[in-house]
């Protein structure tokens, strides 16, 4: 799982990510808040933790910003305000859950794994299925009918990322964000390489149709 932290005390940011990792998710962290909003922006996380009072563009613009262009990623709202109205303004702002400041460790974990379920994306622990595969985290592989593939990681993470966003489009800039970053030195050409490995995969189980190529926007995870 990937999850992007903005917070721009840097103390309190760098203990949220520790937290993260340690609980072996993909972190990323932004200290202001249009980095915040770029980074957001991109479609490829699974969980924003935001605070509200941020440097340049606060956190309740960012979640205004990434609504409207329809990212329906959870967001988990940081803020040291505790009051009834302030909550409502974060949740109709298109937050998913609010967490007040300071907090205990505990609960921010319960809340991020809250969300990452409610969001559809599979657990640290758990495993996610559709159209006859499964995938396990916490060995980092597919499965059909309990055969495993024995994918390698990048194909992992990419089969992980079209299963939590099954049955929608992804574009080849999204998948390659997610999977190789930002700042890869590869090419976009890299996403149909992959795509290839998985189809070819999935080929023998009659599952390869199930990754099917939009032309002139991307692919999709989608029972025919």
């Amino acid at each position: 799982m990937r999850i992007l932290v903005v917070e721009d005390d840097d103390m309190l940011r760098e203990a949220v990510v520790a937290v993260l990792q340690e609980e072996f998710y993909l972190v990323e962290e932004a200290a202001a808040g249009s980095e915040g909003l770029y980074k957001a922006l991109q479609g490829i996380y699974d969980l924003v933790v935001l605070d509200i009072m941020l440097p340049e563009i606060s956190g309740l613009m960012i979640v205004k910003k990434i609504r409207a262009k329809g990212i329906g990623i959870p967001v988990l709202l940081l803020t040291a305000r505790d009051s009834v109205e302030d909550r409502v303004i974060g949740l109709e702002a298109g937050a998913d859950d609010y967490l007040i400041k300071p907090f205990a460790v505990p609960e921010l974990l319960a809340r991020v794994k809250a969300l990452l379920r409610r969001g559809g994306s599979v657990g640290n622990e758990g495993e996610l299925s559709y159209g006859g595969i499964t995938i396990n985290a916490r060995v980092k592989d597919a499965f059909i009918n309990e055969v495993p593939l024995h994918v390698t990681v990048k194909e992992y993470e990419l089969l992980e990322f079209l299963l939590i966003n099954r049955e929608q489009i992804l574009t080849r800039e999204q998948i390659y964000d997610r999977i190789w970053g930002l700042e890869s030195n590869t090419t976009l050409n890299i996403v149909d390489l992959y795509i290839h490995y998985l189809r070819k995969k999935l080929a023998p189980y009659r599952r390869d149709a199930l990754i099917q190529t939009i032309r002139g926007a991307g692919f999709i995870l989608k029972e025919k």
